[in-house]
């Protein structure tokens, strides 16, 4: 078989691959993206489901996705249009009454539960603010690694920890505190520390549970939330909105962006080795033989796959295998996609006619306890007889997805356990799940049911099988406080670089984390090009 010489290898066309590549090429280097797929984009694609339909596969919506990452490899430019929902949120109550969110409609739709709640949505969003805006301030930037050895190796990492501190530090006291409280307790203690209505902490609180398989009240989990409003649309910070023909566009316009700065992307191509030679990464081989050598390999990878499944552990430090072993994957994720006759009728908001509220991210689940109650029975069930799922319907924004007058929802589902009990298969159950997420919407808008078309099914392990989400994780790895910025995969391997010479990685196991940010394949990009010009890498010509 042939062998092709490179100066980097991208192994995975997902979104942040195509991010790496993209910057790789723009500075010159000869550089080609090895995708296992027909197509690129990763868990962000777009495909005709049933006939006529097509709808975003995996991911779903859009918010998280960099402002400077859009700049700077001009997506719009290479096609990508994105567009805000009328409303961010609709969430049914149990009384029959809803909550609406949006642009000057949050307050008064708060105060018909509570005066005092909506008086406090300022506040609580002016500090969720100041701190979202640190987040978003490190977001593009490399954690400090972890290191071992004398003062000059730790050097560099001491003035980038430096930096770090330098934006905590501009927090007065009381925010310094709001940030602990976040890091430290669990979203759903934060919520009812500010609120006292059910709705609003639901509302707020769904997102600490998005991905993530583990209660509101959970430790941990008032940073999943956190991680969750960093976003923004076309300058809106917290906004949340679709790209024009799905996430497929968004990673679409990144490979021509890519391909436009000289990057080869190839499909159908697994990988099925990474190449070591004396202690350094030197070329990938893949499923068909064809080998790429090439002084530079990048993952795009969950850290499990790239570290346990295309090379040999004995080629690396033992503790780290131990470590890598332990890596903690499991998002509490069903995700179905579903083509419609028309839209849902709402009891509580009635009317098939397109509405704001049918643009909004949809939240079935009442209150926090409900999602509480939802993980405890999905842990000794497998899955939630009462699940909480979130719709979007984004043919309501984008009429390209569906015929005239037919329409496209995605049902992002949780609670499900990412391993069923009794090494039971999610083969032998989805469709019964399945059934069990259109009668959850059913009980909220009853012409539901009647009006589905068709359905696309992933359960954890067809999102593991489809696209090497390890237990359905849709982060490659949980946002736990112990794999989180400089321990993400972990300590001592923070900044993008593993432990053999020459191999880097760039996907959603590295800070800061997952979401279509884009964040992760800019920052390896980043790294590997300072590594290339202390020449701790060199070029093949």
């Amino acid at each position: 078989m042939s062998v092709q010489s490179r100066d980097v290898v991208i192994i995975g066309g997902g979104h942040n691959g195509l991010v790496c590549a993209a910057y790789l090429a723009a500075a010159g280097l000869k550089v080609t993206v090895l995708e296992q797929r027909g197509v690129v984009g990763g868990a962000a694609v777009t495909e005709e489901f049933v006939p006529g339909f097509r709808n975003s596969v995996a991911s779903y919506t859009v918010s998280l996705l960099n402002p400077k990452i859009i700049r700077d490899l001009d997506l719009p430019g290479h096609g990508l249009r994105i567009v805000e929902r009328r409303l961010a949120n609709f969430l049914p109550t149990t009384d029959g009454r809803y909550l609406l969110s949006g642009e000057n409609r949050t307050y008064g739709e708060v105060a018909k539960f509570s005066a005092a709640d909506a008086d406090r949505l300022g506040a609580y969003g002016e500090r969720l603010d100041v701190i979202a805006d640190v987040m978003r301030s490190l977001v593009l930037e490399t954690p400090p690694n972890v290191v071992e050895g004398n003062w000059i190796a730790a050097l560099p990492e001491l003035l980038r920890a430096r930096r770090v501190g330098s934006r905590i530090a501009k927090l007065d006291m009381s925010m310094r505190r709001e940030l602990l409280r976040l890091f430290a307790t669990s979203a759903g203690e934060y919520l009812d520390a500010w609120f006292e209505s059910d709705p609003i902490k639901a509302l707020f609180g769904f997102d600490s549970i998005v991905g993530n398989f583990a209660t509101p009240y959970s430790p941990g989990s008032g940073y999943v939330l956190l991680h969750h409003v960093f976003g923004e649309v076309n300058g809106k910070k917290g906004a949340w909105g679709h790209a024009i023909g799905g996430m497929g566009a968004i990673t679409q316009a990144m490979a021509k962006s890519a391909a436009a700065r000289g990057a080869d992307i190839r499909v159908g191509c697994p990988v099925r080795e990474v190449l070591v030679e004396s202690d350094r990464a030197v070329g990938v081989v893949t499923e068909s033989g064809e080998t790429f050598r090439a002084p530079v390999v990048v993952s795009n990878l969950n850290p499990k796959l790239l570290y346990l499944k295309l090379i040999d552990t004995a080629a690396l430090p033992k503790e780290f295998v131990e470590r890598i072993v332990q890596w903690h994957c499991g998002s509490g994720t069903f995700r179905m996609n579903v083509a419609l006759a028309e839209l849902p009728d709402f009891t509580c908001l009635p009317g098939r006619t397109l509405g704001d509220h049918h643009t909004a991210g949809i939240i079935l689940a009442p209150t926090l306890g409900y999602m509480e109650r939802a993980y405890f029975d999905a842990r000794t069930h497998g899955w939630s007889r009462e699940p909480i799922v979130e719709m979007v319907i984004p043919s309501t924004l984008d009429d390209s997805l569906a015929p005239p007058g037919k329409h496209v929802a995605s049902l992002f589902c949780q609670h499900v356990s990412p391993r069923l009990p009794n090494g039971e298969s999610w083969d032998t159950h989805r469709e019964a799940v399945a059934d069990l997420m259109i009668e959850t919407v059913n009980r909220h808008a009853p012409n539901f049911k009647a009006s589905v078309l068709g359905r696309q099914i992933m359960s954890p392990l067809d999102l593991e099988r489809t696209f090497g989400l390890i237990g359905g994780d849709i982060f490659h790895g949980a946002l736990q406080l112990d794999q989180m910025f400089s321990a993400r995969p972990m300590l001592g391997h923070g900044n993008y670089r593993g432990p053999l010479a020459g191999l880097y990685m760039c996907g959603s196991g590295t800070h800061p984390g997952g979401g279509v940010t884009g964040a992760p394949g800019h920052n390896a990009a980043r790294e590997i090009l300072a590594d290339l010009r202390r020449r701790r890498v060199r070029r093949t010509a």
